[in-house]
């Protein structure tokens, strides 16, 4: 897609036809976040859902850039003022401008990143990407099976769980249904971490009676993501806020994406949309 809206010919990134395992009949999550960002990897089928969701609310692109940057000032809060070395990104989506291993290897060049996705395109795109850097790799794996990510051959030769780790869950505990317990996954996949660890995440909110404009924006997101995309929940800030276990939030605590360490937008803060996908960092003390 050149242009949104204009079809053309999408091709793996060594110039190959489209791989099999793609199915372009169905939506992605991972290629619906590529066209609200602005990307050209999608098909008819994404647009659709993305379109759906700007009649919805027109600034809906809002929401997955701010998660952008988020993860940017995330990563960086890490590595810069934490010291973490070592980033397990689960649900990492296709690669875009800003990517962990870009901003946490600014910080340090050897910083090591693993990239988690159960997408095919994304693990076509993600080697073609990291072909020359030997501190990064992509492995195609599936939230829903924890011990599968922990245990990957890869994860374990790329991540030293006796150091502290930032694990980084954005924008994927909340394309879990309730019960396929999103909860005890998260769960799961912060056990192996030591003291001085971090988790990052990332979800759709809706906050109720106390916004009511933005709770009722959240109602009609669910709606059209679950018919579109049979995916999304947007849960309670005091739901979200148990995906951190025992790990203490640091400053700001749980926030809107534009509202977590960042410069204030009026622009983007007057938006409904702005505490529908809320944020925050937590430390294993």
């Amino acid at each position: 897609m050149s242009e949104r809206g204009e079809e053309r010919e999408w091709a793996a990134p060594n110039g190959g036809p489209l791989p099999p395992e793609i199915d372009t009949t169905k939506p992605s999550i991972a290629r619906v976040y590529d066209w609200f960002l602005g990307g050209k990897d999608n098909f008819a089928v994404d647009r659709h859902v993305g379109e759906a969701t700007v009649k919805l609310a027109p600034d809906a692109p809002l929401v997955p850039r701010q998660n952008r940057l988020f993860l940017q000032r995330a990563v960086r809060y890490m590595a810069a003022e934490a010291g973490i070395r070592q980033f397990l990104d689960i649900g990492s989506g296709l690669p875009t401008q800003g990517n962990v291993h870009q901003v946490a290897q600014e910080v340090d060049p050897a910083a090591r990143v693993v990239y988690v996705d159960n997408d095919p395109m994304v693990l076509a795109h993600g080697r073609a990407l990291l072909a020359t850097n030997s501190s990064t790799t992509v492995i195609q794996a599936d939230i829903r099976e924890p011990r599968s990510i922990l245990e990957n051959e890869q994860v374990q030769q790329f991540v030293d769980f006796s150091e502290p780790v930032g694990l980084l869950m954005l924008a994927i505990l909340h394309h879990l249904a309730d019960e396929e317990d999103p909860g005890g996954l998260a769960t799961a996949l912060r056990a192996p971490l030591v003291s001085g660890s971090f988790v990052a995440i990332s979800h759709f909110c809706n906050p109720g009676e106390a916004y009511p404009e933005s709770a009722k924006v959240a109602e009609e997101a669910e709606a059209v993501f679950n018919e579109n995309l049979g995916t999304g929940r947007w849960r309670t800030p005091e739901e979200i806020t148990a995906y951190f276990g025992d790990f203490e939030l640091v400053e700001p605590g749980l926030a809107p994406l534009a509202g977590w360490r960042a410069e204030p937008d009026p622009d983007v803060s007057r938006s409904p949309l702005y505490r529908t996908c809320v944020a925050g960092v937590g430390r294993k003390p």
